[in-house]
């Protein structure tokens, strides 16, 4: 076990740039040669931290202090299982112990036809996700020929020609300028809706095989999922998440890896112990330094010992509790006149009032099927955690689908596609980019939802929301300020978005 002490010390040490990733090892048995780790962030006088706003926190006056230098860790040597790399707010970490974290693990080698891994979409270095900068990146340098750019999803349309450089940047823009991989689901037959009518930029989507433009969830801190994949279509009823994830490697391996064979059941154990045993956090913030010192619990080490249990903080529970995080309550500005062996900084201060927002935060909750109509309530009064309740985590502890109106025709965008479903009942109409849940269930009201994804390691991954919708964290607080009309304030905008970005 490695010591939280060392952590520290060897996040100064890099986890394999993995191929490294960007790849389908043909030849099952090769073992790829580490890309050279990325540099440090430039050293020198920070940012000038943000300040704390004027008068008392929570009744607390806020205390600041000033830094003249923050220095990050030094990268050295790749290693696979505690591995840092650079992030926009600083740098993250991600730390496995277990025997299967080697290259030689099946999740980083081709098992299908086309020369994709697991890895290709699911990158160390972008969060165990893909990001859009680094799929342009990788575009540029193979003129679009690497196997993450294949037609069978990564193109707009599977159809879509490729023969030229031009064309495969027009076939590519979705996966090229959101990160999105294309998702082909037909409307279930015993559906309660059925396609009145598809607007498909891309002239494919038919009722047989819509089209669905969603981002590849991260590939770590699973051990802490309630559910698998955006709509749940992996997650069964009763059975633990390690089977949920056999299942979905199995299916990965047919689609997107367009295996002719099915990976042997040793293969799907290797890729399940490497994902359920690997953990991933920021540990480094550009402003506020390391994330794990002066009695903070951030960074990967003391994630990968927090206890989770499905179900266990479920909103309108008797034991709920709103307090979900708690890894920068010791950066809380001290009281007048109390001693500390260390007073937090402005940035770390900044950061503990984030943490604070999120957890006690109130604002109305009101029209999101999945949870108003669940407890039949029209509105009632929550906090950023009534939904990212699983502690210090962030996504739902339960297994719950919302719609938050992400897919509604109000914002979909021209290069999305638009279904319009008739329920067959009522004759009533939705018209949506994204059946979400409903897909699965062919359920009428489940049109739209999607699970609530994990927040750690959030800073590495950008895109966010299922379809790319938010391109930075300062975007996911814009929509959830306007969707709530929660009227947060400048600086409270500043702080919460400093907490996300810590994480």
């Amino acid at each position: 076990m490695i010591s939280r002490q060392s952590l520290v010390i060897s996040a100064s040490t890099t986890a394999l740039a993995l191929l490294l990733v960007y790849a389908g090892v043909a030849d099952r048995g090769e073992r790829a040669a580490a890309a050279p780790p990325p540099p440090p962030p430039p050293k020198g006088a920070p940012p000038a931290p943000v300040g704390s706003p004027p008068g008392p926190v929570n009744n607390k006056p806020v205390t600041t202090t000033t830094t003249t230098t923050i220095t990050p860790p030094s990268l050295g040597t790749p290693t696979l299982g505690l591995g840092t790399f650079t992030d926009p707010s600083g740098q993250e970490t991600s730390l496995n112990e277990s025997a299967s974290a080697t290259l030689s693990n099946p999740f980083f080698h081709a098992l299908g036809t086309n020369g994709r891994a697991c890895a290709s979409c699911h990158k160390e270095d972008q969060g165990w996700s893909i990001t859009p900068a680094a799929i342009q990146a990788l575009f540029k340098s193979t003129d679009g020929l690497d196997p993450l750019f294949s037609t069978v999803d990564g193109s707009n349309s599977p159809n879509a020609p490729v023969a030229t450089l031009t064309e495969r940047e027009a076939a590519y823009s979705e996966l090229l300028n959101k990160g999105l991989i294309r998702i082909g689901l037909p409307i279930p037959s015993n559906a309660q809706f059925t396609l009145a009518s598809v607007n498909d930029p891309y002239k494919f989507a038919s009722a047989s095989e819509l089209s669905l433009f969603r981002r590849p969830l991260p590939a770590t801190n699973l051990s802490f999922l309630s559910t698998v994949m955006f709509d749940g279509r992996f997650t069964v009823t009763g059975d633990s998440i390690a089977n949920d994830l056999a299942l979905q490697a199995v299916n990965a391996v047919s689609t997107h890896e367009q295996g002719t064979t099915t990976p042997t059941s040793e293969e799907i154990a290797e890729i399940v112990d490497f994902e359920t045993t690997d953990f991933t956090a920021q540990s480094f913030d550009n402003t506020a330094g390391l994330l794990d010192i002066n009695n903070a619990d951030g960074g990967p080490y003391v994630l990968s010992q927090q206890p989770f249990t499905l179900g266990e903080n479920t909103p309108f529970s008797a034991s709920f509790t709103p307090d979900v995080f708690t890894i920068y309550d010791d950066w809380t500005a001290l009281p007048l006149g109390a001693k500390s062996a260390v007073t937090p900084t402005a940035a770390e201060q900044s950061i503990a009032r984030g943490e604070q927002i999120f957890d006690t935060r109130p604002f109305t909750i009101s029209g999101v099927p999945g949870l108003n109509d669940v407890i039949n309530r029209p509105s009632f009064v929550g906090t950023c955690t009534t939904c990212h309740n699983s502690t210090n985590v962030g996504d739902h502890s339960s297994v719950v689908y919302i719609d938050l109106g992400l897919t509604d025709p109000g914002r979909i965008t021209p290069d999305l596609p638009q279904y319009t479903l008739k329920n067959k009942a009522t004759g009533a109409i939705r018209v949506t980019s994204d059946p979400g849940r409903a897909l699965v269930t062919g359920q009428w009201s489940d049109i739209g939802k999607f699970k609530v994804p994990t927040l750690r390691g959030l800073a590495a991954r950008a895109p966010y929301f299922h379809n790319g919708f938010a391109p930075d964290v300062n975007s996911v607080i814009a929509f959830y300020n306007q969707r709530f009309q929660i009227g947060f304030s400048p600086q409270e905008q500043t702080d919460l978005a400093n907490f996300l970005k810590s994480l």
